[in-house]
């Protein structure tokens, strides 16, 4: 109303023609003659009456009363609907202004019609602009949708998920095809990912996934601690979003977005075969996305990458980044942790401590209040030990009031066979000490089963040949120590005598 006022002051006080009042007003002469016209349609005069608020002149000039036909208000969309239909998947604005215009053929173009709707939109809720200084930050998630692999040999078909980063500043993509969202999966994507961008930004930031965060806490999120490894190797920082806030993660949503309709959708009729096929496939679409000039910016992702985000990235550590699990681990009476049922011995002041388990593929690394107490090499076989001289005592023997001398003196007390097996067990092993688990796991079976039950059992693994805690459970549990012992066995069907053969009576 400012501008009606001053055109009408130009025209009226300083006798300007409408090509100087639409040049000094930086208007086209054709709104400066429109609004002369609706001020004489509306029957009113300059000077204009001191006390005409702009909202009143505003509703003589532009009320259906004071307009001309021509200038009639086009139907307005049901914007809530628009808004609603929106969360569906796949739907989109230029499908929704199409149905629109299905219904009103005289209604708002496309530009327009977009523009009503995030100005509506904006008075929903306000939103923070978000600010990505370039190389500071990298947006991290998983894709809806997946991809189906068919397994050649066996026609399986199996669903393959899609990991998505991409950068702040640039919207530098990368995408790749796991099987899972397992933590394996997702540390490994991480790894690839940083490679692909030839650098390390200062965060990373994903949502809030099972799989990367203990505790989804907005001021103290729990990291996963392999997540947290990853990031000391990088020297990066991880900052997860807030849960059910995909507005603060808006960058990788977008990105996501773009992935499922430039790379999926185009491999929707491909059959792939295996994994390393389909990924594959995606990096080939991948850099025809990074190459794709933006339409709003006018320069591809790949160029503007080049030029904002990866002076600013930190180099990349010499090493590879090796995949390695975190586990909270108790050493036993004797002096060994259990890890994947391979035991690993520590320095036996620390028996009854808890520890943290460093698991790789190839190494065990065991800490104590952050520091590293023992390295051994993985080893193989469930039941064995894997066991450093230097981590015994000097004694050896004694842990508490747990000694040799005690184990044989409780099984000779619940009988001979008790008492037998017990020794073979702790002579068979190359340290005493290791066979203390099995012979007090035995001697504990008393007390569920009772001793009499115990020692007949005892009875029948010594007659098979056994010599661990599980085979003597096993006997007890299904009541083997119960039966008669089966009866001489024929003349032709004897047996030669050796350890590794268990005979009938094992199985009756």
């Amino acid at each position: 109303m400012r501008r009606v006022r001053e055109i009408l002051r130009l025209k009226h006080e300083a006798g300007a023609t409408d090509r100087v009042i639409a040049r000094s007003l930086g208007i086209a002469r054709s709104t400066v003659g429109l609004t002369l016209e609706r001020v004489a349609a509306a029957g009113l005069r300059w000077p204009l009456p001191a006390t005409l608020t702009d909202r009143v002149l505003e509703a003589m000039l532009y009320s259906s009363r004071g307009s001309r036909p021509a200038a009639r208000r086009k139907a307005e969309p049901d914007w809530p609907y628009i808004h609603h239909e929106l969360r569906r998947p796949g739907v989109t604005l230029m499908l929704l202004w199409e149905e629109y215009r299905q219904r009103e053929p005289g209604g708002y173009g496309y530009s327009r019609w977009c523009d009503l709707y995030r100005a509506w939109e904006s008075r929903l809720s306000p939103t923070m602009r978000q600010s990505h200084p370039a190389g500071e930050r990298m947006f991290v998630d998983y894709a809806g949708q997946t991809v189906d692999v068919i397994d050649g040999a066996t026609g399986e078909t199996r669903a393959a998920q899609v990991f998505v980063a991409t950068m702040g500043a640039s919207n530098y993509t990368y995408a790749e095809a796991t099987w899972t969202q397992s933590l394996p999966d997702w540390i490994g994507a991480h790894v690839r990912a940083l490679a692909f961008m030839g650098g390390v930004p200062a965060q990373l930031v994903p949502d809030n996934p099972k799989v990367g965060v203990d505790r989804a806490n907005w001021y103290e999120p729990g990291l996963n601690r392999t997540y947290l490894d990853l990031a000391t190797h990088y020297g990066t920082a991880i900052l997860p979003t807030r849960s059910r806030k995909p507005r603060d993660k808006a960058k990788v949503e977008v990105a996501v977005l773009v992935v499922e309709r430039w790379i999926l959708a185009r491999l929707r009729n491909c059959r792939f075969f295996s994994l390393a096929a389909l990924n594959r496939a995606i990096a080939e679409l991948v850099a025809d996305l990074n190459a794709r000039p933006m339409r709003r910016l006018g320069v591809s992702r790949r160029d503007l990458f080049r030029e904002l985000d990866y002076p600013a990235l930190k180099s990349l550590p010499a090493e590879l980044y090796e995949y390695a699990e975190w586990q909270p681990r108790r050493v036993g009476r004797d002096y060994h942790v259990d890890i994947d049922g391979h035991y690993y011995s520590v320095p036996y002041r620390l028996i009854r401590e808890r520890l943290d388990a460093r698991i790789t593929e190839r190494t065990i690394e065991l800490f104590c209040k952050g520091e590293r107490i023992a390295v051994h090499l993985r080893g193989g076989g469930r039941g064995r030990h894997t066991t450093i001289p230097e981590h015994m005592p000097s004694a050896h023997r004694r842990y508490a009031d747990w000694t040799i001398e005690r184990i044989r003196a409780d099984a000779a007390a619940i009988g001979p066979n008790t008492a037998k097996l017990t020794g073979l067990i702790l002579e068979s092993r190359p340290h005493p000490e290791q066979g203390y688990r099995a012979c007090i796991g035995i001697l504990r079976l008393a007390r569920h089963y009772g001793a009499d039950r115990l020692e007949a059992a005892c009875d029948r693994g010594l007659d098979i040949g056994a010599r661990s805690y599980g085979s003597i459970q096993s006997i007890l549990k299904h009541g083997l120590d119960r039966r008669p012992p089966p009866g001489p066995a024929a003349q032709g069907e004897l047996l030669p005598d050796h350890p590794n053969i268990r005979g009938p009576r094992y199985y009756h």
